[in-house]
């Protein structure tokens, strides 16, 4: 199953492996925590958010529950709870790019802030898998490496299922990467798995 096989395809595929009992008890894994890649075109990002829809309604009327988090939304979510949205909004014209970067990444920040608020979603809401999506949206505040690395002790439970619009590769040499837009190369993530390799 590769980045080129049509929509339809790798929808059939999600809704397999995510119904599948090997997936759903974590086999097949070793020890690494159940975290798992969906990379993406980001050229397709409408496409799979309505994909990613239609696939939460199949798996559930299969008996899989999904808590869908969408890291855009809870960035939104902390900002609004902290009060400084609306100032965030107000100042973004005339701020410095840079400076409104530190702003926001300190806020936003995954081990502080972020993580605590997926772990309180986890622990209130029954579910089988996570799915979690919102990548593009929130660079580079939030860097998909960053969260993942945060998360290991908080989603170690139920598998978790990164919608990621780029490519997520492996290779002996660099070890494996998170290439976001399929062109930024910095976010090493070594402990996750290709969906679309995962075979049941």
């Amino acid at each position: 199953m590769s980045m080129v096989a049509s929509r339809k395809a790798r929808s059939e595929h999600l809704f397999k492996v995510i119904t599948s009992q090997r997936f759903l008890t974590k086999q097949g894994l070793g020890n690494e925590v159940p975290f798992f890649i969906y990379p993406y075109d980001a050229k397709e990002g409408l496409s799979v958010i309505e994909d990613r829809r239609n696939l939460i309604a199949r798996i559930s009327h299969a008996g899989v529950t999904i808590l869908d988090l969408s890291l855009y939304d809870l960035s939104l979510e902390i900002l609004t709870e902290r009060g400084i949205l609306e100032q965030v909004l107000e100042i973004e014209p005339e701020t410095d790019k840079g400076e409104l970067r530190e702003l926001l990444q300190s806020v936003l920040d995954p081990q502080a802030n972020l993580i605590p608020k997926i772990a309180e979603a986890i622990s209130s809401t029954t579910h089988d898998v996570i799915f979690l999506s919102g990548v593009g949206e929130v660079y580079p505040y939030i860097r998909s490496h960053n969260v993942l690395n945060n998360l290991q002790s908080t989603a170690k439970d139920k598998p978790t299922v990164l919608f990621f619009p780029g490519s997520y590769t492996h290779a002996l040499a660099t070890g494996a990467s998170l290439d976001l837009f399929g062109c930024l190369h910095d976010d090493k993530y070594y402990r996750a798995f290709n969906i679309l390799n995962y075979e049941v």
